[in-house]
């Protein structure tokens, strides 16, 4: 499966960014779907995930202001991002990987096996 980000900018600080995930290849597999950021200097980490059951989940410094979702007719992801704060300033990542025994890896980096090549946010003060 081939991912592609956009979406990403700069931004004042309470504004809003939504980002896109193009997904293409085998969309037919069911794929647990997941945004990441990292930012300089700092390990690469889970903000959101979505299921293949439709749950989500978000990493505790998000969670009220981003939004993920997935339209399947376009097969694209999508993570609205509200009240952006300078430390959400990071490289974002969309990732995916197959159900492993029914499961889904959630914010966890390490089980997602395909990955887009990021989008830049910046959020200016």
């Amino acid at each position: 499966v081939h991912l592609v980000e956009s979406g990403g900018g700069s931004v004042q600080a309470g504004g809003s960014l939504r980002l896109s995930c193009a997904v293409s290849g085998n969309t037919y597999a069911r794929y647990c779907m997941g945004w990441f950021r990292q930012a300089p200097t700092k390990k690469r980490e889970g903000v959101a995930s979505l299921s293949t059951t439709g749950s989500t989940t978000y990493a505790d410094s998000v969670k009220g202001r981003f939004t993920i979702s997935l339209d399947n007719t376009k097969n694209t992801l999508y993570l609205q991002m509200n009240s952006l704060r300078p430390e959400d300033t990071a490289m974002y990542y969309c990732a995916a990987h197959t159900q492993d025994g029914g499961r889904c890896y959630g914010l966890d980096v390490r089980g997602y096996n395909y990955w887009g090549r990021g989008t830049q946010v910046t959020v200016t003060s």
